[in-house]
């Protein structure tokens, strides 16, 4: 210790320790030494000091990628999801719409348009654009929500434990505990759905019959004249309902689905000091980050369908129904419990598919971002 020249000043921190008789101290390194070097010392009154080396983190825990790569990430991921699914989305809003509960006389209507292709994906710009958005705003929010809560509440066991079982997940996004990822998630959909409220509306607007809206714009157009701004964001409260739980949900139910195939497929892995650092190899947590989407998908769709059956009334009839506490009632009296759960089956496929293809999607051009990113700044160090 004494014979140690580099870095000037040598400064110590006191650790927690499970052990009082021997206090922990955890040395910083001086500014002429490597960033990564950190040495655990532990003081000892019969042997004097111990120490060990701790290796370098990943580089995805010391330096988190930018914003940018996350919203196009999650722009790429929401557009391509959205124009696969479209024909699914129309028709959960025709049924849900409708009151008649039936799928396959939506499919009909429908079908007897004079150029069936372009009305199944009727209104695939306006979902495009609210979906690829909304998921690049929503996926930039949770990722800087989650780094900020990553480093308030992990930056001391990140020291001690730096080798966590996070490096032995499918991605190297930040990990949290469950009630972390809960309000995370709930908060960056909340954010997004403001945002994109008015798209929504007018999406859903035009994808129904209920309206003669030939374009986007003229349905933009109609909205403000007879309803002005609160037009644009009529059924706000049942979608803040329905999408901030459902996110957060997800993002919890999302994360446990890693983590638990991730530990199934584990003992498969071989893991050189590369796949470390990486984590595991690209087509490996590809299959885990869809098969994960998609199990979360389907249980938050499930557990929160009934606010978006009352959502869609609300948007497509604001002068009938008009908050979620009336619209909830008049529909459960007139047309019973199951109304609640109209387009079900449609939306837990749909959602399911979507959340899965998005978050794969994401995860994987996060990572391969990342992973140039890292190689070009390592290029000019």
């Amino acid at each position: 210790m004494h014979g140690h020249k580099a870095g000037g000043k040598k400064e110590y921190e006191k650790a927690d320790s499970d052990d009082k008789a021997r206090p922990h101290f955890i040395y910083k390194p001086g500014k002429s030494e490597p960033p990564y070097l950190t040495i655990y010392v532990s003081l000892r009154v019969d042997l004097g000091f111990e120490m060990s080396h701790v290796a370098p983190p990943a580089a995805s825990s010391s330096s988190p990628s930018p914003s940018t790569f996350h919203f196009v990430a999650g722009l790429g991921a929401g557009i391509s999801g959205a124009v696969l699914l479209q024909p699914l989305d129309l028709l959960k809003t025709r049924v849900q719409q409708s009151g008649s509960h039936s799928i396959t006389s939506a499919i009909r209507d429908i079908a007897r348009s004079p150029n069936v292709l372009t009305a199944f994906w009727r209104g695939t710009v306006s979902s495009a654009l609210r979906t690829g958005f909304g998921s690049a705003i929503y996926f930039t929010s949770l990722n800087t929500i989650r780094q900020h809560a990553a480093t308030l509440s992990q930056a001391a066991a990140a020291v001690t434990a730096p080798t966590s079982d996070g490096a032995r997940h499918s991605s190297s996004l930040p990990k949290l505990s469950n009630t972390a990822n809960l309000v995370a998630g709930a908060a960056a959909r909340a954010f997004a759905g403001f945002i994109l409220m008015p798209l929504t509306v007018i999406k859903v607007r035009y994808e129904s019959n209920l309206y003669s809206y030939r374009s986007i714009a003229g349905a933009a157009r109609d909205i403000y004249k007879t309803e002005r701004i609160p037009g644009f964001f009529a059924g706000f409260g049942a979608t803040a309902a329905r999408d901030a739980p459902y996110a957060g949900l997800y993002v919890l139910t999302y994360e446990q689905f890693k983590k638990r195939l991730s530990s199934f497929y584990n003992h498969t892995l071989v893991w050189s000091t590369a796949d470390h650092k990486a984590g595991m190899t690209g087509s490996l947590s590809a299959t885990i980050n869809f098969a994960s989407g998609a199990l979360a998908g389907a249980t938050c769709s499930f557990i929160s369908n009934p606010f978006d059956a009352v959502k869609t009334r609300i948007q497509l009839q604001p002068h009938s129904y008009r908050n979620m506490a009336q619209a909830s009632r008049r529909m459960v009296v007139e047309e019973g419990v199951r109304s609640l759960y109209d387009g079900l089956v449609l939306r837990m496929t749909r959602k399911a598919i979507s959340s899965a293809l998005a978050w794969m999607l994401y995860e994987e051009l996060v990572r391969r971002a990342e992973t140039t990113f890292h190689r070009t700044t390592n290029k000019h160090v």
